[in-house]
C-alpha cells in the first residue's frame, strides 16, 4: 500500500496518501487525545462546559492555567490539545463576535460562530507552509436554546447533547451514554460533568482543580464557583460509594 513507507506522505499537508489519508491532520488528532479532558453537557435551558486542569505540581498556581475561555456573553468554549493553537482560534472567535454585534447589534449564532472557526481550521489543511492547528474546541452557547458543537482539526464539526474531547474521551463519553438524560436540571449536569471527568482521573478530582461554566437561556456566561462544585463532588462521592456497596452485594 505504501511502497516509500507511510514518511513519504506526512512531509507536508497538501499530500494524500494512496488510501486517501492526510496524515498530518490525524497527527493533529493525536495531539488532542494527549490534551486535558474537557467535556460539554446541554440540559434544560443551559450547557456547561467543564475541564480538570489535571495539576502536576503544587508549585503551579491553578489560576493561571486556562483551558476555557469566555467569547462573548452567550459562548464559552473549552480547549484540548495544544493550548497555544486554541489561544490563536480563540482570539479569532473574539474578534467574529465582536464584529457581529457591530455590523448587526445582535450576539453572533452559535453554529455560525464554530462554522467560521471550523472554515479557519480547514484552510490550515490545503495550503504548504503551515500545519493543521493540534487542538479540538467544544463551543458551548446559548441564542434562542443551548447547543454544544465539537470541533476537529480537519476542521469538520458536529453538534451533541453531551460530548468529551481530549485524554478520556471515550470514557467519560461512555459515561453521558450511561446517566445522560433529556430535561436535565443544572445540578445534575454538573454532577454529571464531575462524574465524567473523575472516571478518568489517576487520582480523585480536587474542587480546585475543576474549572466549569454555564451559559442559560435569558443568562450570561457564568463560572460555577468552587462552593458549589464541592457540594456536588461531595454527592458524587456518596453516590459512587452507594454503586460499589451495590455491587459488592451483588
Amino acid at each position: 500500500m505504501y511502497p516509500m513507507g507511510p514518511a513519504a506522505y506526512d512531509r507536508a499537508i497538501t499530500v494524500f496518501s494512496p488510501d486517501g489519508r492526510l496524515f498530518q491532520v490525524e497527527y493533529a488528532r493525536e495531539a488532542v487525545k494527549r490534551g486535558t479532558t474537557a467535556c460539554g453537557i446541554t440540559y434544560k435551558n443551559g450547557v456547561l462546559l467543564a475541564v480538570d486542569k489535571n495539576i502536576a505540581s503544587r508549585l503551579i498556581v491553578p489560576s493561571s492555567i486556562e483551558k476555557i475561555f469566555q467569547i462573548d456573553e452567550h459562548i464559552g468554549i473549552a480547549a484540548s490539545g495544544l493550548v497555544a493553537d486554541a489561544r490563536r482560534l480563540i482570539e479569532e472567535a473574539r474578534t467574529k463576535a465582536q464584529r457581529n454585534r457591530l455590523a448587526y447589534n445582535e450576539p453572533i449564532p452559535v453554529a455560525s460562530l464554530t462554522r467560521e472557526l471550523c472554515d479557519t481550521k480547514q484552510v490550515y489543511t490545503q495550503f504548504g507552509g503551515a500545519r493543521p492547528f493540534g487542538t479540538a474546541l467544544l463551543v458551548a452557547g446559548v441564542n434562542e436554546e443551548p447547543c454544544l458543537f465539537e470541533t476537529d482539526p480537519s476542521g469538520a464539526f458536529t453538534q451533541y447533547t453531551a460530548t468529551s474531547i481530549g485524554t478520556g474521551k471515550v470514557d467519560v463519553e461512555k459515561i453521558f451514554e450511561k446517566y445522560y438524560k433529556d430535561g436535565m436540571s443544572r445540578t445534575e449536569a454538573i454532577e454529571l460533568a464531575l462524574r465524567g471527568l473523575n472516571i478518568v482521573s489517576e487520582e480523585k478530582i480536587k474542587k480546585e482543580n475543576i474549572e466549569m461554566i454555564t451559559v442559560e437561556v435569558g443568562k450570561k456566561y457564568e463560572r460555577v464557583d468552587k462552593e458549589e462544585i464541592g457540594k456536588s463532588l461531595a454527592k458524587l462521592d456518596k453516590d459512587l460509594d452507594s454503586d460499589k456497596k451495590a455491587k459488592a452485594s451483588e
